[in-house]
């Protein structure tokens, strides 16, 4: 780092000589932005994981990691004369400050709930102006994971009403997918068993942003957990030198009860 260069300098120029097609990384330079996107996701799922296991070093890891991502993508843009890490930095400050006009104007909200409409009528308005649509859900991003995008599309509905009053109501209704279900299954209707699960996770995802959990972060949890209770199965049966491939279902299922009652 030259005197004068700060840490975010440091790493543009660092990803500048990693993309020089002639002294460079043969394989930064191979990468385009359809390449280095499932890393930049991968990245940003780290940062939540270091979060979640409470570990502030690794934090540090992962923040740098997906700050590196934002630097690639960037370094890409500039070599394709479209923008540069200033321009990123530029729009996002932007947006901030236009869309906090009660922190960086003379705008004032009376509470919380009134300041979150607000923030949804300037997305709007912003969504507008790039698409020419005022329609509510057409920037709604198709490569976000399944549950995320469901609830990013309820909670847009949900702004002008079409949604559900309460978590009772939304229950009625998981019971009223549950037995579409059944009766798909009883049909024997590949597709229409496909169709009503996917109803049937639709409306648990509403639910869980009824009881205000993040559906995504629930079932990541839900996997942590029967990984860490099928573990316990493996690592019992391991103690008495036994195979799990020839143990009977009964057996493990007491062994996860055994699991569970540990928790």
């Amino acid at each position: 780092m030259t005197k004068n260069e700060t840490p975010l300098q440091r790493l543009r120029t660092i990803m500048v000589r990693l993309r020089d097609p002639e002294t460079g990384c043969p394989w930064d330079v191979a990468q385009s932005f359809e390449t280095v996107a499932p890393y930049t996701i991968e990245e940003a799922y780290e940062v939540d994981d270091a979060i979640r296991r409470g570990d502030m070093d690794e934090l540090k890891n992962e923040l740098g990691d997906l700050l590196l991502q934002v630097v690639f993508h960037s370094r890409m843009a500039e070599e394709a004369g479209l923008f540069d890490l200033n321009d990123v930095a530029t729009a996002i400050s932007d947006k901030m400050t236009r869309r906090h006009p009660h922190v960086f104007g003379d705008k004032s909200y009376s509470d919380a709930d009134a300041q979150t409409l607000d923030w949804e009528n300037l997305k709007a308005a912003e969504r507008k102006k790039k698409t020419g649509s005022d329609g509510l859900l057409e920037d709604v991003p198709l490569a976000l994971p399944g549950l995320k995008r469901a609830q990013k599309l309820q909670k847009r509905a949900a702004t002008v009403g079409f949604d559900w009053p309460d978590a009772e109501r939304v229950l009625e209704k998981v019971d009223e997918e549950l037995a579409e279900v059944r009766e798909a299954i009883v049909l024997k209707d590949a597709d229409k068993v496909e169709d009503e699960i996917g109803d049937l996770l639709f409306v648990c995802t509403n639910l869980a942003r009824k009881c205000k959990v993040d559906s995504e972060a629930a079932l990541r949890r839900a996997n942590a957990k029967f990984e860490r209770r099928f573990r316990y199965i493996e690592t019992s049966l391991k103690a008495q030198n036994r195979d799990i491939r020839e143990t009977g279902l009964e057996e493990m299922e007491a062994l996860w009860v055994e699991a569970k009652t540990q928790e």
